[in-house]
């Protein structure tokens, strides 16, 4: 099962057109995609990072080689 990453509920219980476009445009994500835990968000100017407490970070910045 997978999570919104905006509100924290099951994706397929509800019309998440609304938390999609908050995502793309404006926030970080505040939920975990796998568990639906609370994560820890960090905004900067150059973009943010969130941190889920059992399945890692994850950053809005671009993989570097």
């Amino acid at each position: 099962m997978t999570y919104c990453s905006w509100c924290g509920k099951p994706e397929a219980e509800a019309d998440h057109t609304y938390c999609r476009k908050r995502l793309a445009l404006i926030d970080p994500p505040r939920f975990c995609p796998q568990c639906a835990r609370r994560m820890v968000v960090q905004v900067t100017p150059a973009g943010w990072t969130a941190r889920c407490s059992r399945h890692g970070e994850s950053t809005s910045a671009p993989a570097t080689s």
